[in-house]
């Protein structure tokens, strides 16, 4: 018997945590008559700096890409303290994605690339049925070549979040660091970078995904729900009918 895929958070827990409550933090209670600009820029780092760790502890396991967002928002809050000036916090927001893209592009030289631990994770597919479906059909030559292009489309949406990044911290990071207004402009630049950055980011993504699903159900010769793992696939409802019983003789 199969044991149940393992329960994930709620979506909204991670943007309650992450993006909302930091924001309001740094917007309303970085005021001096409140925390300050200095702890209030401390208390809104704190719950997003606790929610990754905690998820790597959870996890077991050190994801990269998770490590690096904690490096990302530890860097935000030393610089905010240090009162470096606000070029060094846009080149670190452009620096973050920019790492993960060539990351992508130069995991294509090792055994492991990251396209497939991102993409084709065992919690969104079948990986083992797919694979020995590439086998049979003598596909897994060209899954490995054409692995190739959308490995660059997805390093291509972390180099437009790096562009991305860096133009909305240079446009809305004005104010001297140490300040209620530079605190205030940094929760505003992390509200706007949900919408600014992420969803132009996503769309890329998601084209990546589609033209992955595309490739392997043409390469596999298996249909979208074959494809998924098992605890995504549409459970057929079982048939309620009676059976009918033998005819008396």
């Amino acid at each position: 018997m199969s044991k149940p895929p393992p329960k994930e958070e709620h979506p909204m827990i991670s943007i309650m945590l992450n993006v909302v409550i930091p924001v309001i933090v740094l917007t309303y209670l970085s005021k001096d008559k409140y925390l300050g600009p200095v702890w209030g820029l401390v208390a809104a780092l704190i719950l997003p700096i606790g929610y990754g760790t905690h998820t790597l502890i959870k996890e077991r396991r050190a994801d990269f890409v998770s490590i690096l967002g904690i490096v990302s928002v530890l860097l935000t809050g030393v610089f905010g303290i240090l009162k470096l000036p606000p070029q060094w916090i846009a080149i670190k927001e452009a620096a973050i994605p920019l790492v993960i893209g060539l990351a992508i592009v130069i995991s294509l030289k090792t055994p492991y690339p990251l396209i497939k631990k991102i993409l084709m994770s065992e919690k969104l597919f079948n990986v083992d049925r797919l694979h020995e479906k590439l086998r049979e059909q003598k596909n897994e030559a060209k899954f490995e070549k054409r692995l190739v292009g959308l490995t660059w489309g997805l390093a291509s949406s972390m180099f437009l979040s790096s562009a991305l990044n860096y133009t909305l911290a240079k446009i809305v990071l004005k104010s001297q660091p140490g300040t209620e207004a530079f605190t205030a402009e940094i929760g505003k630049m992390t509200g706007l970078s949900y919408i600014v950055v992420m969803l132009p980011s996503m769309a890329v993504m998601i084209c990546v995904l589609i033209a992955l699903i595309k490739t392997l159900t043409h390469l596999t010769g298996l249909h979208m729900d074959d494809l998924l793992a098992e605890h995504l696939q549409e459970k057929k409802p079982e048939s309620t009918d009676p059976v009918e019983s033998d005819p008396a003789v």
